[in-house]
């Protein structure tokens, strides 16, 4: 069943690798809710599994160890119902011992819901591995969860009985383009590539959300009807995101909130002043798990230090929902469609295409030609004080402040500027905006005072109009570059 799966090529090679060695091994993966764990899971091992159960969310003690029997019964013509997580994954060992399989593959999903209070089931789960099969060299323990800051606090970073007991982790991203198209085409879709662009800017590579995808509607058919319809079946979903993966989601989406419509991103400092949030431990907490779940990214603007970290909201669902469907009442006919076109779409595809670009680095850089070196994405930002503007002596270009949204600082003496476009047709540089890049290329060099050689490459879905501007360009990038 393993061609069922789309993509997850690296997945699938290490959790091979995993079950296939030659001692016990305790596998957490995690990722964001709905992006296609468990199917990888089932997919890939289902016939191989000598136990599998599955945690039921907002569930009482005495259910979840009702399940538990039921699973034990599925697989070891066992019903006894335990009365406590000790004994029954005593149960377990003692029907694993018995079984003949040279490997005992074991799947536990959803994780952090057996956790309900008072229950035991952490500790149980600690002298499980611990005691019993952490001795043994034919257990593998496979643990998954999509409440993501359990799964790292509990699990992967715990401090207590797990501490390093976890051999390996697994983090399930999102689908990339190209994996998003051969997701599509296996469902008989016939998107193009620009469709296919339209509709990660929206729904990013969450294999949930493009399973609900309807194939004799168009892609912007689709949006409308999942997210501008009454009933649609994601006009909830950002909130229901936040609070399954995160136990106290307040925090976090107040982040979200704060780096929301602010570009490049905002430094630490400036998420506590415009959240409140208090300048400690819990905050590091808060950022750490977002960037984990892959929803913001962090990153030093050029030539400046870990202490100007920037943090910078990437996840295309998030900010999809907070511009369109949030507090909103777009439940009209063919909303999303008039959309199209307006100044606040047009803006919104600007920023949502260069986040797309930003969840394909490793892409670009393949196609610049440049990945032998070693190269450090980033972005650069400069903004005249006071004393420069009225300083008659000060050059010009260095009286307007300028930005670039992606530069690739390498290690052989250049630097790549990415000027990244969205356009529905070929862009086009005219006079005007080749002036505006070439003083920003300057104010950058002179600003900075950088010796390397810098190059330009432009980044749009269907290229460059050719003129006389396109043909001095520098490299040029479409929208095939990055689905490879």
């Amino acid at each position: 069943m393993e061609s069922a799966i789309i993509g997850r090529k690296s997945e699938i090679k290490r959790l091979k690798a995993y079950v296939e060695s030659d001692k016990s091994e305790f596998i957490a993966i995690y990722g964001r809710r709905r992006v296609g764990k468990t199917f990888l899971i089932k997919e890939l091992l289902d016939n191989q599994l000598s136990f599998r159960m599955t945690g039921r969310e907002n569930a009482s003690l005495a259910t979840q160890l009702t399940n538990f029997s039921y699973a034990m019964s599925d697989y070891f013509d066992d019903n006894s119902t335990p009365k406590s997580w000790t004994e029954a994954f005593r149960l377990l060992a003692k029907y694993l011992e018995q079984s003949p399989k040279e490997t005992k593959t074991i799947f536990i999903d959803e994780l952090p819901w057996f956790d309900t209070p008072k229950s035991g089931f952490v500790n149980a789960l600690e002298y499980f591995w611990n005691n019993w099969a952490y001795y043994r060299s034919d257990i593998k323990l496979i643990v998954c969860g999509s409440a993501t800051s359990w799964m790292l606090n509990k699990i992967i970073n715990a401090i207590g009985g797990l501490h390093n007991r976890v051999t390996h982790t697994i983090l399930v991203s999102p689908f990339s383009l190209k994996e998003t198209e051969m997701y599509f085409k296996s469902r008989g879709f016939d998107y193009e590539r620009p469709e296919i662009i339209d509709c990660y800017m929206a729904m990013g590579g969450v294999a949930y959300y493009l399973s609900l995808f309807e194939t004799d509607k168009s892609v912007g058919e689709n949006i409308e009807a999942l997210c501008f319809t009454r009933g649609g079946e994601l006009i909830d979903e950002f909130s229901k995101l936040y609070k399954s993966l995160f136990k106290k989601a307040d925090n976090h989406l107040a982040v979200i909130l704060a780096l929301n419509n602010v570009g490049m991103g905002m430094t630490r400092l400036d998420i506590i002043n415009k959240t409140k949030l208090p300048n400690n431990g819990n905050l590091t907490t808060v950022l750490n798990e977002l960037e984990q779940c892959e929803f913001i990214r962090s990153y030093n603007p050029f030539g400046k230090s870990k202490k100007d970290t920037m943090y910078q909201l990437t996840d295309q669902f998030s900010l999809f929902h907070l511009r369109f469907i949030g507090g909103k009442n777009n439940f009209e006919k063919h909303h999303w469609t008039k959309q199209i076109g307006t100044p606040e779409y047009n803006s919104w595809c600007g920023y949502a295409f260069e986040t797309v670009c930003l969840h394909h680095i490793n892409q670009i850089v393949e196609a610049l030609g440049i990945s032998g070196t070693i190269n450090t994405p980033c972005s650069w930002v400069y903004r005249p004080s006071k004393a420069v503007l009225s300083d008659n002596e000060i050059d010009d270009d260095l009286k307007t402040g300028a930005q670039i949204d992606l530069l690739i600082d390498r290690n052989d003496k250049t630097i790549t500027v990415c000027e990244i476009k969205y356009s529905a047709t070929e862009f086009t540089i005219d006079k005007s905006y080749d002036q505006r890049v070439q003083k920003r290329l300057r104010t950058f060099r002179k600003v900075t005072g950088t010796n390397k050689t810098i190059t330009t490459a432009y980044i749009t879905p269907l290229g460059l109009f050719n003129n006389m501007y396109s043909r001095r360009a520098g490299k040029q990038l479409t929208a095939d570059d990055l689905f490879e």
